[in-house]
């Protein structure tokens, strides 16, 4: 059955450029006062758009920033436009809270896009194509090589590739094929020789894993989609071809599935995994110009309408570019990494439950190295006999994870391990239920959580039998236990056996795994138990201590800024005269600098070499000196879903040494002149100017480059120290 056309909401046409006048906002009431946070996610992929066309960044990176942006506004569509158009379609209401209708959103949405594809398409044609031909690399079309270039590329098509190629016919006697989420297809218009019936085809362009040609001996490419298009006749011989058209379709990620009340949650989600192969298209791109008659054919198959379509002059499939930004050439990339290992792990046999009994180890990655430090501390925990149980929670891993070993390994030892496998990771479900099955089968203990969250901590904990006791060890991070993230991440973690972190740890995970319903903890910040009541407490304790002349301060650095409860609260603290810095990397749906509600807020985002991940939240507590203040980091953004409804854990920072390790890399944002754009008050981003700065500025070189600087002389400190 064909679905509703969305009606046109007739103001929704002004939806896109429109921006609440700030003077008229009532402060604490108004619902002007939150920012969409669909129109602000937009705003940072913008801001990833902007990297692709700095000159400062190195050729190859740019390139593939641009396949970020489009990686980026493929999620975006699948698990936000979908549940919108749903809403459009059935009439439904958007929240009170919210001040445009669903209607104006997607319409400003729709607008945002195809400005972005616009830009998108003109940067890799205008000035990254041109770029790239300087160092003798170019993306070509098929009228672009020459005739022997040619005849190889159809050699190498009729060998690789033609034979994986099903071409399907839809008529009486076939039906409209399945379109699988993000492919990339060719709708082909035929026609028998001497008759008038126009007849469709599709050719889906395969997964393989190239999506290129590479030139033989040179460094030019062709996509494969063009090869297929121009070498058609060999999948219909004797057919005249009219006319090709190239698309690409999305598909809804959102499948509203209440899984809470499962009987069997590892069941539901794999039903939810089935389901979303099939769920609707919520975009489908074409380039500009297509044959309206095979455009109509697809709406009409696809169940889609205008408001749906994508036109762009550039390339359909930008993951593609990837391949182009692995070119190894070490000139046209950023200068290589390797993280450092922390002092005292830096050697062959080090203990690190010795390293541990010392104090206290914080790290920050990718600028320290997450294998040799958190990948180390469950290695060793498996091997070593004293260790009587693991306990860690996985939300997201790699495909080659060297935990689920060691986990498997301590299993297998006889030691206790238990895990708590997240399912509802979404673009990751599919993996955990393999890790899940494999750990099972080794004989850990699987749990999927507490029903009704996700659990979204990154928490370990080994029991280990020492001469004085059984003494707990723990890890409380920011970011996944994932190892090839850690490498591109920037993440915070804590390595500590301080018997109150540890204590609270293990009520943690009987809370995760088990039936217990504790709500108290000594240190950890645990949600939704008690963590956004904490927040609370410390934004209101700043307002209380501050005086003329001496206001209170809030620094607080993490991914999104979204929940109403938190906001309104800055915006109190603000009218009270607290000072507050905000660094967000994503969205932020809180106006900064508006007369009267936020004039004391600042908020701006870090974008380059590494994704900024970690959470570090500083509030000055009346102390002089900055590291008295009260210190914290943590899995959860201020996100009504990450306080609410996920179990998160942040741990205070107490040594400090950490203290001011974390102080620096929170004012080296706040400072930074490279890589950082300030938010205005109608929700757009301006980037910070550097050019007035000299290039040995530590404010020009950049966060990333200044924090590898900065933690290789601090290690060869801690090293010179160490031999003294």
């Amino acid at each position: 059955m064909k679905r509703n056309r969305i009606q046109r909401d007739p103001v929704a046409a002004d939806a896109g450029s429109a921006t609440t006048n700030s003077t008229t906002l009532t402060p604490l009431t108004d619902p002007a006062r939150f920012l969409n946070r669909d129109f602000e996610w937009l705003e940072f992929n913008r801001r990833v758009l902007d990297m692709s066309g700095d000159a400062g960044v190195p050729l190859l990176e740019r390139v593939r920033f641009l396949s970020i942006f489009s990686s980026n506004l493929d999620e975006f569509f699948m698990k936000r436009v979908g549940s919108l158009r749903h809403q459009i379609e059935e009439g439904l209401p958007g929240p009170v809270v919210e001040a445009l209708t669903p209607a104006q959103q997607f319409a400003g949405i729709r607008e945002r896009v195809m400005m972005m594809a616009k830009a998108q398409a003109n940067m890799l044609k205008m000035d990254l194509y041109p770029a790239l031909r300087t160092q003798n690399i170019e993306l070509l079309k098929w009228d672009e090589l020459n005739m022997d270039e040619q005849n190889e590329a159809r050699k190498w098509f009729r060998h690789n590739v033609f034979p994986i190629l099903t071409p399907l016919a839809v008529d009486p006697g076939h039906r409209f094929p399945f379109i699988s989420n993000m492919s990339v297809s060719l709708g082909v218009m035929l026609q028998r020789p001497g008759e008038s019936e126009q007849l469709f085809a599709r050719v889906k362009v395969p997964e393989i894993p190239s999506r290129l040609y590479r030139v033989p001996g040179t460094r030019r490419w062709i996509p494969l989609q063009d090869i297929i298009e121009h070498n058609l006749d060999e999948l219909f011989p004797g057919m005249e071809i009219l006319k090709v058209l190239p698309f690409r379709v999305t598909r809804n990620a959102e499948i509203d599935n209440d899984n809470d009340d499962a009987d069997d949650l590892l069941e539901a989600i794999q039903q939810q995994l089935r389901e979303r192969r099939f769920a609707r298209v919520v975009r489908m791109e074409i380039p500009t110009n297509a044959n309206p008659r095979i455009l109509k054919f697809l709406m009409d198959e696809l169940e889609i309408d205008e408001a749906d379509i994508y036109e762009s002059d550039g390339v359909l499939d930008y993951g593609a570019l990837n391949e182009i930004a692995d070119v190894d050439d070490a000139d046209l990339h950023f200068s290589s990494w390797t993280p450092i290992k922390p002092l005292g792990f830096d050697h062959g046999n080090y203990d690190i439950f010795a390293r541990i009994r010392k104090g206290d180890v914080l790290l920050h990655h990718p600028y320290e190295s997450f294998e040799a430090s958190v990948e180390q501390f469950i290695e060793q925990a498996a091997k070593d006999p004293k260790v009587l149980c693991i306990k860690q929670s996985l939300y997201r891993t790699s495909g080659d994870s060297p935990f689920i070993t060691s986990l498997i390994h301590a299993a297998e030892t006889g030691k206790q391990v238990a895990v708590l496998v997240e399912l509802r990771a979404r673009f990751d479900e599919a993996r955990n239920i393999r890790w899940a099955r494999k750990l099972e089968d080794a004989g850990v203990h699987v749990a999927y959580g507490v029903v009704g969250l996700k659990t979204h901590t990154k928490t370990a904990l080994v029991v280990r039998q020492e001469a004085s006791g059984i003494r707990c060890y723990g890890h409380i991070g920011t970011g996944n236990y994932n190892s090839k993230t850690a490498r591109l991440y920037e993440d915070i973690g804590l390595l500590t056996c301080d018997p109150e972190i540890t204590e609270d740890l293990t009520g943690l995970f009987n809370y995760m795994t088990g039936r217990s319903r504790q709500r108290d903890y000594l240190k950890l910040l645990i949600a939704p138990v008690a963590m956004k009541k904490r927040f609370l407490q410390l934004i209101e304790n700043e307002i209380e201590l501050t005086k003329p002349g001496k206001p209170g301060r809030i620094i607080a650095k993490m991914n999104q800024l979204e929940d109403r409860g938190i906001m309104d609260a800055l915006y109190r603290a603000s009218q009270a005269g607290v000072q507050i810095d905000l660094i967000v990397r994503g969205f932020c749906c809180l106006r900064p600098g508006v007369p009267g509600l936020s004039d004391n807020i600042r908020v701006r985002s870090v974008v380059g070499r590494f994704l900024e991940h970690s959470r570090i939240f500083w509030f000055q507590a009346g102390k002089e000196n900055p590291l008295d203040g009260d210190m914290y980091i943590g899995s959860a953004d201020w996100m009504y879903r990450n306080l609410q409804t996920r179990v998160e854990a942040a741990t205070p920072i107490l040594l400090a040494e950490h203290r001011a390790r974390l102080w620096e890399v929170i004012q080296t944002c706040l400072n930074d002149c490279r890589q950082s754009w300030q938010m205005r008050g109608d929700g757009t981003y301006q980037r910070v100017a550097w050019d007035h700065l000299d290039a040995q500025d530590p404010r020009a070189i950049g966060v990333h480059q200044y924090l590898m600087n900065s933690e290789t002389q601090r290690h060869s400190q801690l090293e010179q120290q160490n031999h003294l």
